[in-house]
């Protein structure tokens, strides 16, 4: 690549690798397919927490200097709240984007601004650095804001439709916008971006495409303690607010009573974990399980019968559930309670790689996965269905020259100079907050 067509290239976004499941892998994936391109990548990232929402041993200091390959790390110290959700999560997002600014204000300009989304006010400070002709700003939202805010109740009202209000602003205003879903290009176009501006690429299956013999299945069962008389349906991922998983608890109790050979087993972080253990008390046939590593994790999921995603009822247009890309690569079949309009039920009927039921409704999902696993040949074809799926729609491969091609391209156009100009949006939070405080540049400082 000559130096004329070598591109610097700044990432903002709050989550990175190590991280390991959720918005970290695609964020970390774009910045190393960049690099890989022959760009210089300079990613601004906060401290690794997620999804135990504790930072991780090691990363102390107001700003750390890392290397990921040939992509340069600058982490910035935040603020990580023991309950993420409303004031707590502004709070962290704030003192982010508000160090992130000054970092990329001490650098070299660049041609392109990545921003990751839903860390809404890293969007802000993004829009700040762009200048027509000189530098492009473009966006990649994992999560829609001001849906999620709506559709799993966190924060007032008033607060969801002000987050909604300042998301459609800087969206509008961005010079390229990826959408991760056909459902999500819909709901772009409808808060007011641009057709033009808007380029569909999937994220994609990041962990291995499961391969194991039987024999290996009944050795990864014995040693996770799961009998090869009862059925496992598994849960991994996050487990938060937006996934509902009160209804696979309730599920599990329906299966105490019923006395049914099931066992559910939730495997991961998050916020809601240790209120979900609390309403699990006394329920016997639900399994909480640490995170794994990924070699461990991905024979988990071979080995499990079925594999569950559960969302919140409500939930519908907020966000494209990362974790059916690795349920698919497992080859195993899964049972989704999910809203009919979701982008998770849309990706269910798409690879027929299993079943859908309503979300909030534990019967239909307990009968469901004793149902699946009561047609094993059909149960085998869905995981299958899945498995060609990750590799013809989602494979790494896709994503990562679709994603070149969009920064390059935002490159080429630069920023176009027919935008208003974007609103200082840093230091005035309390949009997000329903309008109810206003924190001043001071507050961020302290580490």
């Amino acid at each position: 690549m000559s130096p004329q067509s070598r591109l610097r290239v700044t990432v903002l976004g709050l989550n990175y690798a190590p991280e390991p499941t959720g918005i970290a892998p695609y964020t970390t994936g774009l910045a190393r397919f960049l690099a890989e391109a022959g760009h210089d990548v300079h990613v601004v990232t906060g401290l690794p927490h997620y999804p135990r929402w504790q930072v991780e041993p090691g990363y102390t200091g107001r700003l750390l200097q890392e290397r990921d390959g040939d992509v340069r790390i600058t982490r910035v110290a935040h603020p990580v709240p023991t309950n993420p959700t409303g004031a707590g999560r502004v709070a962290m997002e704030a003192a982010f984007a508000a160090r992130a600014t000054r970092v990329v204000a001490r650098q070299p300009r660049p041609d392109v601004v990545v921003a990751i989304s839903p860390a809404l006010l890293a969007v802000a400070a993004a829009a700040t650095l762009r200048r027509p002709g000189r530098t492009a700003v473009g966006v990649v939202p994992q999560d829609l804001y001001g849906h999620a805010l709506a559709e799993t109740g966190i924060g007032s009202g008033r607060a969801a439709a002000g987050a909604a209000s300042l998301e459609r602003r800087l969206l509008a205003r961005a010079d390229g916008v990826v959408a991760i879903h056909g459902r999500f290009r819909s709901s772009l176009a409808a808060m007011g971006v641009a057709e033009d501006r808007i380029t569909t690429i999937r994220n994609w299956t990041h962990v291995p495409t499961v391969t194991r013999r039987p024999a290996d299945i009944a050795a990864v069962r014995r040693e996770l303690g799961w009998r090869d008389d009862e059925i496992i349906a598994l849960h991994a991922g996050n487990m938060g607010a937006k996934q509902g998983l009160e209804n696979v608890v309730e599920a599990a109790r329906l299966a105490d009573v019923d006395r049914c050979p099931i066992r559910f087993v939730l495997l991961g972080h998050g916020s809601r974990r240790d209120h979900l253990r609390a309403v699990a008390r006394g329920v016997r046939r639900v399994q909480f399980l640490d995170p794994l590593p990924t070699e461990r994790f991905t024979d988990a999921l071979a080995a499990a019968d079925v594999l569950v995603l559960n969302e919140k009822a409500g939930v519908a247009e907020m966000c494209v559930p990362s974790k059916l890309t690795s349920y698919f690569a497992a080859g195993r079949p899964v049972v989704a309670a999910t809203n009919a309009l979701s982008a998770a039920s849309a990706e269910i009927v798409a690879s027929r790689a299993g079943v859908t039921v309503a979300p909030g409704a534990p019967r239909a999902l307990l009968d469901a996965i004793v149902d699946t696993r009561l047609q094993p040949g059909e149960s085998e074809a869905m995981g299958l269905r899945g498995q060609l799926f990750a590799h013809d729609v989602l494979h790494v491969d896709a994503a990562r020259e679709a994603y070149v091609a969009w920064v390059e391209g935002l490159a080429a156009s630069r920023a176009r100079p027919d935008h208003e100009p974007l609103p200082e949006v840093v230091t005035d939070i309390g949009v997000l907050d329903g309008g109810a405080r206003r924190l001043p540049n001071s507050w961020v400082e302290p580490a």
